[in-house]
């Protein structure tokens, strides 16, 4: 039995920046765009093992199998997910019905920033809350591609995009998994939750045609943005705080795709925005392909074929997310793996938990309640319904496995650290720096949940990770249990776009592998602001007469 040290070097000042190597060397690497992004993952990896051997005495046996739990939990469910998506997206483009896809939104509208609110934001929220877990950014961004845009564009824009609704996404998942860790009511924290991320669905639907198109171009554009915005931000509150906190996304980013839809049939902008590059700045402009004009519109027949394949994977998703699935086909398909000498043999203690608490070490292979599985069983359905063959849906199979092989190395590498910084108590260590700033708490508190995600890549990881230091911490300085957990979960949606298994993701999809630092220096500003921005709304909750109105007790 090991109990985690969280204050090796008897200097709080030290043992935080020895518990901050592995991932800074993780971001330094990445950025420098000098080092294979798979190179750096593993590199970083190996840092992470020595920092938690010898600073934090880890047992080297320990570190070792912790590393390997999260390399098969990186594959399983997160590289799982990523390599289905872009199988399903590979047979659309192979028998031509993406591009048909492509065409019919592009008929919609032909103006660039109006596609990525309809895109990134709307119909990426609905991914969003059906699946969660990359899906999101890795069909958003596969669309946008094949649409014209830049890759850099496609792929920031979209991880920017992809940020208010993952506080409720896979059908409320980070709300469970906060309330497990915290013993509090997962409707109260959903509501919490819906107190405060509604502010930023009607900012960011602005900040990320701003991120775009500049402000003079964003200002073109103000009404479909306020349209797009309201119509999501206000069921996301009504769903939340008065119905329940499994649907919110669901609810909203349908409604949201209609209003904007049904806006645009009577209100275009004068000026038709058709550049889809961020400008100047765009370093992957030179890498786009020529994108085909095809003015032949499509029949309702070949528009249905070529939604048929979304709306298979919208509905094998939202069964997949629900409970009621989960537990009838988890009852016989599961193999649980204890991890040897891990599983139950470290001790979270004080103060990041009240009583010394084993920590879990179990790899539970839910083979078919994976969304990854949902995804496959999707891809394969409509690949047949396209017209492929058995050996046509291997070959294409094939095809992904190779495409993505460099990117699921990436994404089980990161897995690994962050399930042994959480089981060295490194993530611990660096949560309470956060967590001995006093009467600043609430600011960085929140911006202990985006460090939490961009740690872990996980909005529920970061909650499971410090959602029950916020709750102690809190209380201890009199604030509410309730306000500081919510607020773990709605500043981890910023460290959404910078987390490194996103990024991954992203380049992926929209086949810029290699150019993940590029990706991260155009993001992390973003992701960084809106951030302070949750830290200082939060903060005029806890403390201001009318927000503190808002605040559960």
């Amino acid at each position: 039995m090991w109990n985690q040290v969280y204050n090796p070097f008897d200097s709080q000042v030290l043992s935080t920046l020895a518990a901050a190597i592995p991932v800074v060397t993780l971001l330094v690497l990445i950025a420098s765009n000098k080092v294979k992004v798979h190179i750096a993952a593993i590199t970083a990896l190996i840092v992470a093992n020595l920092v938690a051997i010898f600073f934090f005495t880890m047992p080297a046996g320990m570190s070792i199998r912790a590393s390997l739990l999260g390399v098969v939990t990186g594959f399983f469910p997160i590289g799982w997910i990523v390599l289905n998506v872009i199988f399903l997206y590979r047979l659309t483009v192979e028998k031509g019905v993406f591009e048909t896809l492509q065409n019919t939104i592009g008929g919609v509208t032909r103006d660039r920033r109006l596609q990525i609110l309809l895109i990134a934001f709307s119909f990426g929220a609905f991914f969003e809350g059906a699946s969660g877990f990359g899906t999101p950014v890795a069909v958003t961004g596969a669309i946008l591609i094949g649409l014209g845009f830049s890759p850099l564009a496609a792929s920031g824009l979209s991880l920017i995009a992809n940020t208010a609704p993952v506080a409720y996404g896979a059908l409320g998942t980070p709300i469970a998994g906060l309330s497990s860790v915290t013993g509090l009511d997962p409707f109260m924290l959903g509501a919490m939750v819906g107190r405060q991320l509604p502010v930023f669905s009607l900012i960011v639907p602005f900040w990320v045609v701003w991120a775009f198109a500049g402000f003079k171009g964003m200002k073109e554009v103000w009404p479909a943005i306020l349209v797009t915005g309201i119509s999501f931000a206000v069921p996301q509150f009504l769903i939340s705080n008065f119905i329940n906190p499994w649907i919110v996304d669901i609810g909203a980013s349908l409604i949201s795709m209609g209003a904007l839809i049904l806006f645009l049939k009577v209100w275009q902008p004068k000026n038709i925005w058709t550049s889809a590059t961020l400008g100047a700045h765009d370093e992957s402009s030179d890498t786009m392909a020529p994108v085909k004009q095809n003015t032949v519109k499509p029949t309702r027949a070949e528009v249905w074929r070529s939604l048929m394949p979304w709306i298979i994977v919208c509905i094998v998703l939202l069964i997949w997310g629900t409970d009621h699935f989960k537990n009838a086909v988890n009852s016989w398909a599961t193999w649980k793996y204890a991890v040897p000498d891990l599983d139950k043999m470290i001790m979270k203690v004080a103060p990041i938990v009240a009583k010394p608490t084993p920590e879990g070490a179990v790899f539970a292979f839910t083979w078919l309640s994976y969304t990854g599985s949902g995804m496959l069983i999707a891809a394969v359905i409509s690949g047949f319904l396209l017209g492929y063959s058995p050996l046509g849906l291997i070959r294409v199979y094939g095809k992904t496995i190779k495409l993505c092989a460099y990117s699921l190395i990436t994404i089980s590498a990161m897995l690994a650290i962050g399930t042994l910084t959480r089981l060295s108590g490194i993530d611990a260590t660096l949560g309470l720096a956060f967590a001995a700033t006093g009467v600043l708490y609430p600011f960085f508190g929140t911006l202990l949940g985006w460090l939490g995600v961009a740690l872990t890549g996980s909005d529920t990881a970061s909650n499971v990770l410090f959602g029950n230091l916020q709750k102690i911490t809190s209380e201890q300085l009199g604030l509410s249990p309730i306000l500081m957990s919510a607020a773990n979960s709605s500043g981890g949606v910023m460290g959404k776009m910078i987390d490194a298994q996103s990024i991954v993701v992203a380049s992926t999809a929209t086949n810029w592998y290699g150019h993940e630092g590029s990706i991260l220096r155009f993001v992390f500003k973003h992701s960084i602001a809106l951030a302070c921005l949750v830290g200082l709304f939060v903060m005029l909750q806890a403390y201001v007469h009318p927000f503190s109105a808002m605040v559960i007790k």
